[in-house]
């Protein structure tokens, strides 16, 4: 069943956002694309080959804690979906064996990513004998990541270079396997963005003052805003959510473990 973030936002990680929060006051609540104006390092990575998104990265420190972050904005090309897009379609099962924790199984889950879908969609998102992507950015309709539990889903998205899925809706478990692991950014948005782009459109992905993300179609030179994720933007934003609790300092660190 699809889900809104509007229902999730008010309980998902909800123990540990209120649990770290006198621990760690460098854990912001508010979403994970942010460019801060006052940062003192830019970092622009161009396009290659093996990454389609430009990523500018804005460096800041806490003003209590001095601990430095880091917020992104992505720029590339889209590629665009429709409805009830499920895990089969996104990462087929044939390929569950293989384990993302070993670096070579993880890139050939990322060769692999969207290989289920129909063949009507008739562009490939990673084109046979390549390893990445070109698209950072995927668009989608309703009920996006529908079907089975398997985290390979998100990760195969993330290992092929994909950045942010932008989408009118998510299966619930989708969404937190996304949060779970960090690898990838489950955006909603407001209107049905996915019958307005067209796939190849050059597109960027942005932080809004108001706690919303945005998305910028530089090719139909439309905007689209997003809505906030919530208590779930600082936890992909820490990697995931082991690397959310150790940043915490709920769990000891994995170099004092």
């Amino acid at each position: 069943m699809a889900t809104s973030l509007h229902s999730l936002n008010s309980t998902l990680f909800k123990s540990l956002a209120s649990s770290s929060n006198k621990s760690s006051s460098s854990l912001s609540p508010s979403p994970v694309f942010r460019l801060n104006p006052t940062s003192t390092a830019f970092i622009f990575k161009p396009l290659t080959s093996s990454s389609s998104a430009i990523i500018i990265r804005a460096s800041a420190s806490s003003s209590k804690s001095g601990e430095s972050h880091t917020r992104e904005t992505f720029h590339g090309l889209c590629f665009v979906l429709k409805d009830n897009i499920d895990t089969d379609q996104i990462i087929p099962a044939e390929y569950g064996t293989l384990i993302p924790s070993i670096p070579e199984d993880r890139e050939k889950l990322g060769s692999f990513a969207l290989n289920g879908l129909p063949k009507f969609y008739g562009e490939r998102f990673v084109v046979p004998g390549e390893m990445k992507s070109k698209y950072s950015v995927i668009i989608g309709g309703d009920n996006f990541g529908c079907g089975s539990s398997r985290e390979h889903a998100p990760v195969c998205l993330g290992a092929a270079g994909a950045k942010a899925v932008v989408a009118e809706s998510y299966a619930r478990i989708f969404f937190r396997n996304c949060v779970a692991t960090g690898e990838i950014f489950p955006l909603e948005s407001e209107v049905r963005i996915c019958d307005e782009c067209k796939t190849g459109d050059v597109v960027t992905v942005e932080h809004k003052e108001d706690g919303s993300s945005l998305l910028i179609n530089h090719t139909t030179r439309k905007e689209y805003k997003l809505k906030p994720l919530g208590d779930a933007g600082p936890v992909i934003d820490a990697g995931g959510i082991f690397a959310y609790a150790r940043k915490a300092g709920m769990i000891p660190s994995a170099s004092s473990a």
